[in-house]
């Protein structure tokens, strides 16, 4: 059996479109037919359970994460399938909450070797989602929750026929691959939209939804809007530890819903929040045992890390992984309705494929102390460029050769009544959320073996 670092190899060492340039979103690349033709040879694992499918720009992750939460809640054994991660690739496939383990992920990597070997055109993350269906088949789960990679329309995930479909909210993301308009956006985020499958749908903007809604017409697919099919309202003053809300069905609905406690930050939680509700719902209608007290045992349980996370107080330490201006807008929010504080502290740092000025627009005016770094990742920008980004829109700014240097740089600088933010990408997260552990003296998140990537 291959070792550990052999495994991650014989999937990694492969055209990874997350690393390289990607190129535009056409058929002559992005191929169903490869990953079809894989799981094909595996005995079609994807269709031994039901499945979710979530796609969208912003929140799918975390409403994949709480709809999977929900399912477990509600007694399910349930897997889930996410990317990127955060310290190791385990994290991408999880039963029940746990990932999947390193011999696992071994002897499936065995199993694929010769397979991928004849079929060289298999990317990486087709590679993935077919030894995650696979496992999950495996594993006997009840549901298999998955989020969309890049796009929906050709991603491999798109091979589900799931119970429901899920579109988070649409904004302008990967515009060199997806398109450069809302609505060439919306149109592949709506390609995993199936005939006669019901689609939940977050609150979007005009040309997004309409987008939307007539793919959904068309293919006889029932459409549900959060916001106006389902409503939410946040209750009691929002803490640093969560917020509380009510949620309001549709009127064909008992109108009476407990009041929800959400361990998650930020007013777009509470629409992600409403959009996973709406789908467990559905899947309800589909003849899960799902009540709305597992839904709110299944919310309250939530984990998803490096999101609007809190590491510290005195000062507070919060790592996000926002990456576009949306996000960041939202990030920014975010701090102002969870957080009174002195000064703020940011540490930030890009990937190349995003531009820093459109992120640095929604920062800058709430940051006192600026430092710039790098992510240990092939695709991190560099700190001095991003100095001069800052310097060309009239702010200085520091420079740290590493996360670990910057926030300890951040923590000396900072009064107990501070605020310290790491945001900009999610491997910037990942490396400050290791970079803390390691300054507090706390256990080390599981990671992979240096160089694995």
């Amino acid at each position: 059996m291959l070792t550990y670092r052999e495994a991650l190899s014989v999937l990694l060492d492969r055209y990874d479109v997350e690393r390289q340039e990607q190129p535009p979103y056409a058929e002559r690349v992005w191929r169903l037919d490869r990953v079809r033709e894989l799981l094909s040879a595996l005995g079609a694992p994807h269709t031994h359970y039901p499945s979710v499918h979530i796609a969208g720009t912003k929140g799918k992750g975390s409403t994949t994460a709480m709809i999977a939460s929900i399912l477990r809640a509600s007694g399910y054994r349930t897997g889930m399938f996410t990317s990127p991660h955060l310290h190791s690739f385990r994290e991408r496939i999880q039963i029940d909450g746990e990932p999947i383990p390193e011999t696992d992920l071994q002897r499936w990597a065995t199993r694929l070797q010769p397979m991928l070997s004849e079929r060289r055109q298999v990317t990486v993350f087709e590679a993935i989602t077919a030894l995650a269906m696979a496992y999950m088949a495996e594993r006997q789960v009840d549901v298999g929750v998955f989020e969309v990679g890049l796009g929906g329309r050709l991603d491999a995930t798109n091979v589900l026929t799931p119970q429901v479909s899920v579109i988070t909210s649409v904004s302008m993301d990967h515009m060199q691959v997806l398109g450069d308009t809302l609505g060439q956006i919306a149109r592949e985020k709506a390609g995993i939209i199936k005939p006669s499958v019901p689609v939940i749908s977050a609150p979007q903007q005009p040309e997004a939804l309409g987008v939307i809604q007539s793919i959904a017409h068309e293919r006889g697919a029932p459409l549900t809007v959060v916001g106006h099919d389902w409503g939410w309202q946040p209750t009691r003053e929002r803490g640093t530890q969560g917020q509380w809300l009510t949620i309001t069905p549709p009127q064909a609905e008992p109108a009476a819903w407990p009041e929800m406690f959400l361990p998650l930050l930020g007013q777009h939680q509470l629409e992600n929040a409403t959009v996973a509700v709406a789908a467990a719902w559905e899947l309800r209608q589909r003849g899960l045992a799902i009540t709305t007290e597992t839904i709110r045992a299944g919310l309250a349980q939530v984990q998803w890390p490096g999101r609007m996370e809190v590491l510290g107080q005195e000062p507070w330490v919060i790592v996000d992984g926002a990456h576009n201006r949306y996000s960041m807008q939202q990030m920014a929010q975010a701090l102002r309705s969870h957080f009174c504080w002195g000064r703020l502290h940011l540490i930030f740092g890009a990937s190349l494929t995003h531009e820093p000025q459109s992120l640095l627009r929604e920062l800058l005016p709430l940051a006192d102390e600026i430092t710039m770094t790098r992510a240990d990742h092939p695709k991190a920008a560099d700190p001095f460029w991003l100095q001069e980004t800052a310097l060309g829109m009239g702010r200085s700014a520091a420079t740290a050769k590493t996360p670990l240097e910057a926030l300890a740089s951040a923590l000396d600088q900072a009064a107990s009544g501070d605020l310290i933010v790491a945001t900009g990408s999610l491997f910037l997260v990942a490396d400050v959320r290791e970079a803390w552990f390691q300054i507090r003296g706390l256990p080390m998140p599981p990671r992979d073996p240096e160089g694995s990537y």
